[in-house]
């Protein structure tokens, strides 16, 4: 059996529209997406995307214009009686300035507050090891090791007036302190994040200098 929807919309202030097209045949869904087509000056397809999913198994996404693309494989598993859930990525996008990239990870759930992952990006020559603890659902302890840079990262992340997350991260490799807050909108479901950079090795005293002025 079939399924089939569609939605459009347009924009008249900015001479703009937007339309998806999707169909479900048992657990396959196929969708079509455009996106900032302009009609001034004849129009412009700026956005044209073709999806392939499968849940739990796999994902193809396509970007016509750009040439992007990203392919996704899923694969869970037991290991020990345990839920461990792996994945192969394959993408191409802007962001990356047009250099594929191939994403290996894996997740171990050990129980709901803990779980223990690897993160192996060769391209970007990335191999983390990162283990996540959930303290009462409120406060969120991810410390990770980067075997390739001999590198360690921490993050704490902590919810403050019922949505609101308030999260530090510190990066030993870049010296870096970074603070960011992050707040959920309850109209439209947006997200708005504030957020700061701390270079550590420029506020970083000098003992000797000190001990010189004493």
């Amino acid at each position: 059996m079939m399924e089939a929807s569609f939605t459009a919309k347009y924009q008249p202030e900015k001479a703009a529209a937007a339309a998806t097209v999707a169909f479900k045949v048992r657990d396959l869904r196929l969708r079509t997406s455009i996106s900032d087509t302009v009609f001034v000056d004849g129009p412009s397809l700026n956005e044209f995307s073709v999806a392939l999913e499968k849940p739990g198994c796999f994902v193809v996404n396509f970007n016509i214009p750009k040439k992007d693309y990203e392919f996704k494989f899923f694969h869970d598993l037991k290991l020990a009686g345990k839920p461990l859930n792996l994945s192969y990525t394959r993408t191409k996008s802007d962001d990356m300035q047009g250099d594929p990239r191939t994403i290996l990870e894996g997740i171990l759930l050990i129980d709901s507050a803990n779980k223990v992952s690897v993160n192996h990006v060769p391209e970007a020559g990335i191999m983390k090891l990162g283990y996540t603890y959930e303290h009462r659902g409120l406060t969120t302890f991810e410390p990770s090791y980067d075997l390739l840079k001999n590198s360690l990262e921490l993050a704490v992340s902590r919810r403050v007036h019922g949505d609101n997350v308030l999260r530090a991260m510190l990066d030993t490799s870049s010296k870096t302190l970074g603070v960011e807050l992050s707040q959920s909108s309850k109209l439209n479901g947006s997200t708005f994040k504030v957020s700061t950079v701390i270079l550590l090795r420029l506020v970083v005293l000098n003992p000797t200098k000190l001990c010189s002025n004493v």
